[in-house]
């Protein structure tokens, strides 16, 4: 049994240019057979000269011209290639082909699945996803990685939660509450009319224009003037009571939290989203998106609607950095994970180089949810000798962790522009206060139309006349009658308490006391009373004097 040195040691022979040593799990699954024809394969590579495709991926695979005219391969791939030419002692020569697409194209020479599936190259040294249109074609290597598509997009000034006083609540939950003071306004009035039919106690019930003033009262934390006696309509008052303590209770903790600690939400989360909201997006032309969206078996299917209204896009481009202008007129990218996280990177610093402000610099944010996933490899023609080979060593690969490494090398180990920017003061915007300028200015226009209203009905429709009015007739039993019609809910009239004060005449001769520190006329009224008034108090205007 082998050590943990010794394994390690194996690994890395296996894996580069040594002879297999130790235990070598590849060489004992072959039958004694297969082993001897495994060698001979082993054999018949060594020295042979391949052409190997490739297309521009970054940073996966890409394509650069030497001095004499050569085409050289960078990236993750060819990092894979290096490692099995000096493993297996090949030379090899790069093609690419016409368009960069990865599968289509009028001609086989436009796709680099086109090459390959017509033995213009001997192996694909590209992350391919093994799509089941491309299964059909060409063999697929050892997995050697699962690729993450995700959504890319301009970030937006504003967070999807919309205005800082809905945001305690979701529609749903707002729906419902104006449902609640709509609704339970006229279920006092039914259940107080019902009540005074079925219980003659002498209460009456209570109408709907107070119900509905009492329910949006207490909604705003206002009082009433009803005092209802019955135990019903008190258990009704007080449940309306219960349930607006509780809400504000809710909806103020909600929105200091929101206020405090803001989530930024994006109004786009996940594939759903474009279709529901009819963004526009944009992706690779001939690329595993394009395919996937087309193709009836697969899941995002349903998005190959927008590519016929036009609100999806398929372009070639040589760069990511090409797609830069799109997405900041509005559209979405959706690319693979990888290079999107190089083209962020790449943007924050080239804007940190030219002096922009460290809260400017994050421009684009990616959605946090991914838009789909699939196995990538390397692609043979069918039925190639090569597969087999080259799987044995890109396996020992994949474990050591190299391709991972390999992948996120030139990238910051902390997440690049996240969805929340982690600012350290919240400073309140026009936006969170926006419902305010707009229930200010509604209310404005209700009340304005409210008067207009009143005008309308009391001077043109409902016309005063005197004649209508009751005259109500004096009785021999009152020589000067009075009626006081007032609002029980204000203060009574000061005669409806103490009388009509008598005419009292104030000459030079009336005098004056103090009483506990306050001065006072004394009048002698015509009745024989003895009047004190107060002199110069508020309550002194209350009197009648004639001079």
């Amino acid at each position: 049994m082998a050590t943990g040195i010794e394994l390690i040691i194996s690994t890395i022979c296996n894996a580069t240019f040594c002879e297999p040593v130790y235990d070598n799990p590849v060489l004992e699954s072959h039958t004694s057979s297969n082993l001897h024809q495994y060698r001979d394969l082993i054999k018949e590579l060594n020295g042979k000269h391949l052409k190997i495709g490739t297309y521009n991926n970054r940073p996966f695979s890409w394509v650069e011209r030497g001095e004499n005219g050569t085409l050289i391969g960078n990236g993750v791939s060819f990092v894979l290639v290096d490692i099995l030419q000096k493993r297996f002692n090949f030379t090899y020569e790069v093609v690419v082909p016409q368009k960069n697409f990865e599968m289509g194209g009028a001609k086989p020479e436009d796709s680099l699945i086109g090459l390959v599936n017509n033995g213009q190259v001997d192996m694909a040294a590209a992350f391919l996803p093994k799509l089941t249109r491309f299964h059909e074609k060409v063999s697929f290597s050892y997995d050697l990685d699962e690729g993450i598509w995700v959504m890319m997009l301009k970030r937006p000034k504003e967070s999807a939660a919309g205005s800082g006083l809905l945001a305690p609540f979701n529609s749903a939950v707002w729906y419902l509450i104006l449902v609640a003071v709509l609704s339970y306004g006229p279920c006092i009035t039914l259940l107080t009319k019902l009540r005074s039919r079925l219980v003659p106690d002498g209460e009456k019930y209570i109408p709907m224009s107070p119900s509905f003033w009492f329910v949006y009262g207490a909604f705003i934390k206002q009082g009433t003037n009803l005092a209802p006696d019955a135990n019903t309509t008190r258990v009704l008052f007080t449940t309306w009571w219960i349930f607006i303590i509780l809400l504000s209770a809710f909806y103020t903790a909600n929105l200091t939290a929101f206020l405090t600690l803001s989530k930024f939400t994006l109004d786009i989360e996940n594939p759903q989203d474009l279709y529901k909201k009819n963004y526009r997006w944009v992706s690779a032309e001939g690329g595993a998106v394009q395919y996937v969206v087309s193709s009836p078996n697969e899941v995002l299917y349903y998005l190959s609607r927008m590519i016929s209204t036009g609100r999806a896009e398929f372009r070639s481009m040589t760069s990511l950095y090409d797609y830069l202008p799109l997405v900041n007129g509005g559209a979405v990218l959706v690319e693979e994970r990888v290079g999107i996280d190089e083209l962020m990177y790449g943007d924050y610093l080239r804007k940190a180089r030219e002096g922009v402000a460290e809260t400017d610099r994050c421009t684009y944010v990616i959605a946090p949810n991914f838009f789909m996933k699939k196995l990538r490899g390397f692609a043979y023609p069918k039925n190639s000798k090569l597969t087999g080979v080259f799987d044995s060593v890109l396996s020992y690969v994949l474990q050591a962790g190299i391709v991972d490494f390999l992948e996120h090398r030139d990238l910051p180990s902390t997440k690049i522009c996240p969805l929340d920017l982690q600012s350290k003061d919240r400073q309140l915007l026009n936006s969170d206060l926006l419902m305010t300028y707009m229930i200010m200015f509604t209310g404005l226009a209700a009340a304005i139309a409210v008067f207009i209203g009143e005008v309308i009905v009391k001077r043109y429709i409902i016309k005063d006349s005197k004649s209508n009015k009751l005259k109500r007739k004096k009785t021999k039993f009152q020589k000067n009658p009075r009626f006081y019609n007032y609002d029980d809910s204000r203060p009574p009239p000061y005669d409806s308490i103490f009388g009509r004060s008598p005419k009292i005449k104030v000459n030079a001769a009336t005098k004056t006391k103090i009483i506990n520190g306050r001065e006072y006329l004394v009048i002698d009224a015509a009745n024989g009373d003895t009047r004190l008034i107060p002199v110069r108090t508020p309550s002194a205007f209350l009197y009648r004097l004639d001079r």
